[in-house]
């Protein structure tokens, strides 16, 4: 099997939700931790990977991919025994992809919109509209799972990886409120029962949140 190469930081919500696909998928990897705060990520030999300089990245024998919703399709596509965690039926890949595109543009924006400019600037004020951009998420998110076990029905999918890791992690601006998101709550709970959940996505959830624990204002 070719060498598989992920470069990441455990705090962040895109890689884990790249662990979680490679665990899933009971892949061997090579996971290279890059500090993004002292820039190791624009360093001329990132860069000729990754001209976007962006974590995570797969290194997948040379043939290099970043943007997390990418990587994960790709493994699956690529290494999944079968198609369950990305179907190959239109319909259902159809559905999946646009909860990665819910995740990618809206959810986890959100919480990026809030947090980059703390880590890289130290503008520790958000805006009351910033945190409002994400209660909607929480609201689409309920909305999206209605009666279901998982995002887009009743089986488990790279969807629920991606936006599983962006939500473990919002509660570093804005808890989740099980009272009022009970299908979400449920929803992560199931998730956390996965055997390879703790290590590839709680444990990183945990450190961002206590990275930002009382840093935030909101104005």
């Amino acid at each position: 099997m070719p060498k598989i190469v992920l470069y990441g930081i455990d705090i962040s919500p895109p890689v884990r939700a790249c662990l979680l696909t490679l665990r899933a998928l009971e892949l061997p990897f090579e996971y290279i931790e890059v500090n993004l705060l002292a820039g190791e990520h624009r360093n001329e030999d990132f860069l000729k990977k990754n001209p976007q300089h962006t974590v995570p990245l797969l290194d997948d024998n040379g043939t290099y991919i970043w943007d997390s919703h990418a990587i994960c399709c790709y493994l699956v596509d690529k290494y999944g025994k079968t198609d369950e965690l990305y179907p190959k039926d239109l319909v259902k890949r159809a559905h999946i992809d646009q909860r990665l595109y819910f995740d990618a543009s809206v959810f986890f924006m959100s919480l990026r919109n809030i947090t980059v400019p703390y880590f890289y600037k130290k503008v520790n004020q958000v805006p009351q509209e910033k945190i409002d951009n994400v209660r909607d998420g929480y609201v689409h998110l309920e909305n999206f799972l209605a009666d279901n076990l998982y995002v887009t029905g009743n089986s488990l999918n790279i969807a629920d990886f991606c936006l599983g890791a962006t939500a473990s992690s919002l509660p570093a601006v804005l808890k989740m409120d099980p009272k009022q998101f009970p299908k979400i709550a449920a929803w992560l709970g199931r998730l956390e029962k996965l055997p390879y959940y703790k290590e590839a996505n709680k444990d990183g959830a945990e450190k961002y949140i206590e990275m930002l624990k009382n840093k935030l204002t909101i104005v």
